[in-house]
């Protein structure tokens, strides 16, 4: 059985409810807007989030999800979903999950437009109902994402990132929805008690080894998602490089830094670049550091009692650090 069919297991009979639920949530009568949603829900990719809330919900409660979790759920992959659009035109890809991208199909206005409406349909599904502290969950993630993408945007014009930077950057970027997902899911069974900030810090840890993992595929030969040095060659900073720039030689940070800023299409230079991080330590202590975020996700999971939901939970800790792509 492939690991994510093990992990949704314990939620299986909820996800299925819930893709019908998403699908009625996002509707219009607008006849282009609901054959683009169609066209977004028949390419869905693995539906992570959506499992973080039910199970996260399903284990501090015993076994419970109630309307607000479904609705929590929605939310997050409305909103989530919306983000991805928006990620497509600014990135200028034509390419989603093996498929094409809403601005490849239907132009940039269009994409634009759709990721609008998505977002505005996510906040109206949690005002309507008076989910107001579920919406203040997602809208701090939503404004966070924001910030953590123009950060790096900032940066990466200097390269001049340190650790503190980036963990701020991915927690931003990429921790933080993960981190609304699992607090979300908390909050949905039983709001306004401890384990609403506690199923937040566990999602964040999760979010931040999850980009590290991104991060090493850029130095892997494994077959992946993306091509290695593809981070190289958009000067994204990441940690492998980030330490190494901060543990060599003036000398050699300075022939970093050019080979990053100013040959980073030359296929020769990258690999370079690659096998200099490799030789310098930098793969090895971003896997530490990776499993570090792991292993503090799993000493908060331990807190809980012994559950499917809980098992669960660690076996999607572990898929995020063993995952291929």
């Amino acid at each position: 059985m492939k690991v994510i069919s093990q992990i949704k297991l314990p939620v299986e009979q909820e996800m299925e409810l819930f893709e019908k639920k998403f699908f009625e949530s996002m509707s219009s009568k607008v006849a282009l807007l609901n054959r683009i949603t169609h066209y977004i829900v028949n390419r869905k990719g693995k539906q992570m989030r959506p499992m973080f809330v039910f199970l996260v919900a399903k284990m501090v409660s015993g076994g419970k999800v109630n309307e607000r979790t479904y609705r929590g759920a929605s939310v997050i992959e409305l909103i989530h979903t919306a983000t991805l659009v928006h990620d497509d035109v600014v990135d200028d890809s034509n390419r989603r999950r093996g498929f094409f991208s809403i601005n490849a199909l239907w132009k940039n206005k269009i994409a634009v437009l759709v990721g609008d409406y998505l977002l505005s349909k996510g906040l109206l599904l949690s005002i309507d109902n008076n989910d107001f502290d579920l919406l203040k969950i997602i809208s701090v993630a939503v404004k966070e994402m924001s910030e953590g993408e123009l950060l790096q945007i900032e940066k990466a014009r200097r390269l001049d990132i340190t650790e503190d930077v980036y963990y701020d950057i991915i927690r931003q970027k990429t921790a933080t929805l993960i981190a609304a997902c699992c607090s979300l899911g908390a909050a949905s069974v039983k709001p306004d008690s401890e384990e609403v900030s506690q199923m937040r810090k566990f999602g964040e840890l999760i979010g931040m080894a999850f980009q590290i993992k991104d991060d090493l595929f850029d130095y892997g030969s494994e077959k992946i998602g993306k091509p290695t040095g593809i981070d190289i060659k958009e000067q994204k900073m990441t940690l492998p490089l980030i330490y190494t720039l901060n543990n060599v030689s003036e000398k050699d940070r300075k022939w970093l830094i050019n080979s990053v800023k100013n040959h980073n299409k030359d296929k020769g230079r990258v690999k370079e670049v690659i096998s200099f991080v490799k030789d310098n330590g930098g793969l090895e202590y971003a896997v530490k550091r990776m499993k570090d975020f792991q292993n503090e996700a799993l000493q908060i999971l331990q807190t809980y009692p012994e559950s499917e939901y809980r098992d669960s939970l660690e076996l999607m800790v572990n898929y995020v650090i063993e995952r291929k792509k």
